[in-house]
């Protein structure tokens, strides 16, 4: 360890007990969606102290609009703003994005937390709350590692950007606001909850829905009618058919750990209006998992053919043929290269702070990874504090001590990718 990083290092562990204050202050604000001013506000309170280049703005829904990427989860973004603080280097060095969503998604039954779920209630070194985990945890560990290079003297040669997005859960609006308004950089972090395994490539996903029609009739006179949840049945096997086909395809080490790399999951089905009645439609709906070196539109062609094949099997069907249609929101896929320099710099510091090799795995899930690398060409790895099993559960919490030991981390990445000027 070098004396820069020793200084981070001291500054880090002189300053842990603020930053849990910080955090607390953080998961106190529910920033579910349409909700984020109140914790943006913080943010930017935190980065005018550090003395940043700050940018707050609403993202524009007609400019956002005419992007393929974008999908709409409301009509418009006013009052839900981005804010962006830059810190600029001295030149000649590489630049970094820190990236954090800091919206979460709803608490859910209350009943189930053994704790009011925006309370930041500290227990055993663990803190409670709805975005401990997912990822305002990870978010708080990034801003500490850019405040103890900051408060230590440091100079960097490179920029190193912070931004604090909106609507992540949603498919990624604030990123892909960022990139729109010019934030580009050599690299890029996010802090998800990974238990500090190191996620190279992730797993995009889109929303489908299947519309299955039937013929009504008398449940007493069933047979006059065709039932759409028999079909809509058939339509079901055929599509985990092909999620099983899809994964017996992929011969990669990073999913070892993972029983279903790309999984086809059938979240709500709903039809039928009368018990004595013949259902008339049933409609699917449903999660596709796009791997990360997949074409999204490919995904879509092999879904499409799936329906068109089950549909062509049946008699009914083939004149009433399953409808499909994507919609609501999408998580773009995305790899790194494993020898990228990037990557070296991230696990050469890791292993230098944890003493154990890393642990390098693919994403189950889509992050706003897939805009970065997608949209900005820019290298992007996933790795942070916390449990992705904790995320969108009750009683969330974090380990405290994993963020401040991940704060470490990153300023260290900072200062070896960035460069002391």
């Amino acid at each position: 360890m070098n004396a820069k990083q020793k200084q981070v290092e001291n500054y880090i562990k002189d300053h842990s007990k603020e930053a849990v204050s910080f955090l607390q202050r953080m998961i106190q604000q529910p920033s579910v969606q349409g909700n984020e001013k109140g914790v943006q506000a913080i943010v930017i309170e935190k980065l005018t102290q550090l003395r940043l280049e700050v940018e707050v703005w609403d993202p524009d829904f007609d400019e956002l609009s005419k992007h393929p990427y974008f999908v709409a989860s409301r009509n418009s973004y006013a009052g839900s703003p981005n804010v962006v603080g830059v810190l600029k280097g001295t030149g000649g060095g590489k630049s970094i994005i820190l990236n954090g969503h800091i919206d979460v998604v709803p608490e859910g039954d209350v009943t189930k937390w053994n704790q009011p779920p925006f309370s930041g209630h500290i227990e055993n070194n663990k803190m409670f709350g709805r975005g401990t985990t997912d990822m305002k945890g990870g978010n708080v560990s990034l801003l500490l590692a850019l405040e103890a290079i900051i408060k230590s003297g440091i100079k960097l040669k490179g920029d190193v950007i912070f931004q604090s997005v909106i609507e992540e859960e949603a498919g990624g609006v604030g990123t892909l606001a960022a990139l729109l308004r010019g934030y580009k950089a050599d690299a890029a972090i996010i802090p998800e909850p990974t238990n500090m395994k190191l996620f190279i490539k992730q797993q995009g996903s889109m929303w489908f829905r299947v519309i299955v029609e039937g013929r009504s009739a008398h449940g007493g006179t069933r047979y006059e009618g065709i039932s759409a949840i028999d079909k809509a049945w058939k339509v079901y096997d055929a599509i985990m058919k092909l999620e099983a086909k899809r994964n017996t395809a992929i011969n990669d080490p990073l999913y070892q750990h993972i029983p279903i790399p790309l999984p086809i999951n059938i979240g709500k089905i709903q039809g039928g209006s009368w018990p004595s009645s013949v259902p008339d439609v049933v409609t699917l709906e449903g999660r596709i998992g796009v791997g990360p070196q997949e074409e999204m539109s490919e995904v879509k062609k092999q879904l499409a053919a799936c329906l068109k094949e089950v549909s062509g099997l049946d008699e009914w069907l083939r004149d009433h043929p399953a409808r499909l249609e994507f919609f609501g929101a999408q998580w773009v896929p995305n790899f790194v290269d494993r020898d990228h320099p990037f990557v070296n710099t991230l696990i050469a510091n890791f292993e230098s702070i944890y003493n154990r090799k890393i642990s390098i795995e693919a994403s189950p899930w889509g992050t706003d990874g897939g805009l970065l690398g997608k949209v900005g060409g820019i290298p992007t790895l996933i790795i942070g504090p916390g449990e992705t099993k904790m995320a969108h559960y009750p009683n969330e919490f974090i380990d405290l001590a994993e963020v401040t030991l991940c704060a470490q981390l990153f300023a260290n990445t900072m200062l070896s990718w960035c460069e002391p000027a």
